[in-house]
């Protein structure tokens, strides 16, 4: 490399919400924005002012399509340097380097999805782009960590993700969007909202055209970047649900929804146990489900039911019959199993343990973040969700025990 010939770099003009991150300082920089809102665009941009500061880079993103994207920007942006011997850049590795007034600048692009994905790299200012979809512990375990020696920045990019994606055997919460939240009241963090609409380099007419393509939810989300918690059709709200520690107990019970294959380790059994309070108010108590194989699951039941010292475990034999009672079994075969059988749509179960809430009638003991989000995402569409299902079971055994959820509805 030549570091003595100057040769200038080139960006196109950002348009004014891109501007007003480019000239943020702060430590921590968060973004949501609307699809084709310039969200990469921007980081690339961002990237390259670092660089020639001497800052080094590391770009990531989960898909090698976005990651694509980033580094063709970047070869763009530094062709002439290259040409000129000032950079250079390493295509295998999808590294560049810069001599700069203020020292060697590095930028990698890396395709990146969680923290083991995210090892053996370093740099002192982190780019997580599409970060709703990249696990937050990608963060936790190595990004915060990768900055500390020299006090780094970090920028987190994302489109809201749509509720209907997600899967409810795996219910997520929803990590992106919390963090936009905190940021705005958090010292040395930023949070800017954009939309699709305040790109002025997309078309005019294509997003009118869009509309008539996308559900009014979809649009809200990924055009107008709108952080949405709640799904329509869902029967439970976020201000619902609320906490409250149960004092004396009359009954307390387990609720069991079993995985749908016997031998498949990757799908949940949701594990819920829930008890009934002498003041006549409902708890939900906690959550012990688990994915593994069904030897894994039962044992997981047997301790829900000895830790809590419950009274009954019910348990759905829609998916293995008396299998499922077997299976518990094996374990310990005096744990009292009860098999209960799915007649009735799920929303349709439960809507009258939805309404305990509406009256204030029903509680959680502590946060259960994994429940909470099958609860106020799941519409009767997509994947089962194996908490609320071993919720509604061992409440409607409480409930009907005491005559009560059928009657609220009546």
């Amino acid at each position: 490399m030549n570091p003595t010939r100057q040769v200038e770099v080139h960006l196109p003009p950002p348009h004014p919400h891109q501007l007003e991150v480019l000239n943020s300082n702060a430590k921590r920089i968060i973004v949501r924005a609307g699809r084709r809102g310039g969200k990469t665009t921007m980081a690339s941009r961002k990237a390259t002012r670092m660089c020639l500061n001497g800052r080094h880079i590391l770009y990531t993103a989960p898909t090698s399509e976005q990651t694509n994207t980033f580094w063709a920007a970047i070869s763009r942006y530094f062709a002439e340097l290259i040409n000129g011997g000032i950079a250079k850049k390493i295509e295998t590795t999808r590294e560049l380097y810069c001599n700069t007034e203020h020292g060697l600048g590095k930028i990698k692009a890396k395709t990146a999805w969680n923290a083991d994905t995210m090892r053996g790299d370093y740099a002192d200012y982190l780019i997580f782009d599409e970060w709703q979809l990249t696990s937050e512990d990608a963060w936790d375990f190595v990004g915060a960590p990768m900055l500390l020696d020299n006090d780094g920045d970090a920028l987190f990019i994302y489109t809201p993700l749509s509720l209907r994606t997600i899967s409810h055997s795996r219910a997520k919460t929803l990590h992106a969007a919390k963090m936009f939240k905190e940021a705005r009241n958090k010292k040395d963090w930023a949070a800017f909202h954009w939309t699709s609409h305040d790109n002025p380099y997309i078309s005019r007419n294509a997003l009118e055209r869009i509309t008539e393509d996308m559900s009014a939810l979809a649009f809200r989300q990924e055009i107008l970047a709108e952080d949405i918690e709640e799904l329509p059709g869902a029967l439970w709200r976020r201000n619902m649900i609320q906490y409250k520690q149960p004092g004396d107990l009359r009954r307390i019970v387990v609720g069991v929804d079993p995985a749908a294959s016997s031998t498949d380790e990757s799908d949940h059994t949701g594990i819920i146990v829930c008890g009934e309070g002498t003041d006549g108010v409902f708890y939900i108590l906690d959550d012990f489900s688990i994915r593994g194989t069904p030897a894994a699951w039962a044992r997981q039941v047997a301790k829900a039911y000895n830790e809590y010292e419950a009274d009954k475990i019910i348990a759905e034999k829609n998916q293995g019959g008396d299998m499922v009672r077997s299976t518990i079994e094996t374990v310990d075969p005096s744990l009292p199993v009860r098999l209960v059988h799915a007649s009735r749509g799920k929303l349709v179960r439960a809507e009258p343990i939805s309404v305990l809430y509406e009256q204030g009638k029903a509680f959680h003991a502590k946060p259960l973040p994994m429940l909470e989000e099958e609860m106020c995402t799941y519409d009767g569409s997509g994947n089962s969700p194996d908490r609320l299902d071993a919720m509604v079971w061992a409440m409607t055994e409480l409930t009907h025990a005491r005559g009560k959820a059928f009657a609220a509805v009546a």
